[in-house]
């Protein structure tokens, strides 16, 4: 089944190192936009965690925040050593551009990964749990959305269905509706009060019902929705796939209300347009 990329996920943990917390949120985005959030002492993990990120999820606007509160007795420190080594390449730097004497914020080095780290914890298993717990996050934040999804293909379907209805009803209206155009030529040809030939009322009339011959466009809206319920049915990302279809939906139904030869041909062609308008705005929201 489809999934939305409308999601949110928080998932805690709790452990001798402290609290850990995360949140996700998604909307819909084009493609895949990551925003992360990481605390102090935990930024060395960036690498990984939107690894993981863009491993799970295909399409949406991500929003990811990890809370750290360190159990009591803890606190942060610095890597005395990685930030000697950091201050010795800042002084190679300035010789090297001969910059001369710059200003320097300490601020902005307490940013390096690695250079904050929380005392009294080990490091590697405080990450592990954090990698772990972004596991869980992701599969609750992937079950929203597939919940979220299960939703949005059940309304596409009525459209799809409501949309096999009209192209259906218009189906059974051809007959009607070559045999109305018959009728008019032949009485349009006795007001001209002349002889017609047989063989040129034919060719006329071939010609008219060829302008309005709408089957081939209902063929080609028949095929489309085939696709449209195979492809709901997909549980990979479809939502690009969808976004064409509907283009191409929309571009069935413009031809049919170019052809429309009487006003049931002319409603059904604007009913199709509300409905694949309809259905364009919560595919949207599909990943």
């Amino acid at each position: 089944m489809i999934r939305s990329m409308t999601g949110f996920a928080r998932c805690e943990s709790h452990g001798a190192w402290g609290t850990l917390a995360w949140e996700l949120r998604t909307v819909n985005h084009r493609f895949l936009d990551v925003g992360l959030r990481l605390p102090e002492g935990l930024g060395a993990l960036e690498t990984a965690v939107r690894a993981r990120l863009q491993k799970t999820l295909v399409r949406g606007r991500v929003d990811a925040w990890l809370r750290f509160q360190p159990a009591a007795g803890g606190s942060l420190r610095l890597n005395t050593t990685l930030a000697t080594e950091l201050h010795g390449l800042h002084g190679e730097l300035t010789d090297i551009w001969e910059l001369g004497e710059t200003a320097f914020n300490p601020w902005d080095a307490l940013r390096w990964p690695g250079l904050v780290q929380v005392s009294g914890t080990d490091t590697e298993a405080l990450e592990a749990e954090v990698l772990a717990l972004l596991d869980r996050a992701l599969t609750e934040l992937q079950e929203a959305r597939e919940r979220e999804g299960a939703a949005l293909a059940q309304l596409l379907l009525s459209r799809v269905d409501a949309i096999a209805g009209q192209t259906a009803a218009l189906r059974n209206h051809l007959p009607d509706l070559e045999k109305a155009l018959r009728e008019r030529l032949q009485a349009r040809l006795q007001e001209l009060a002349q002889q017609v030939d047989a063989g040129r009322w034919e060719q006329e009339l071939l010609f008219y019902l060829q302008r309005q011959d709408v089957a081939e466009e209902l063929d080609r809206l028949d095929t489309h929705l085939t696709e449209l319920r195979r492809i709901l049915q997909r549980r990979e990302a479809v939502g690009r796939r969808l976004d064409f279809l509907m283009q191409e939906l929309n571009r069935e139904a413009n031809t049919l209300a170019s052809k429309a030869g009487d006003s049931q041909v002319t409603f059904a062609s604007v009913e199709l347009k509300v409905l694949i308008e309809q259905m364009r705005e919560q595919v949207q929201n599909v990943e």
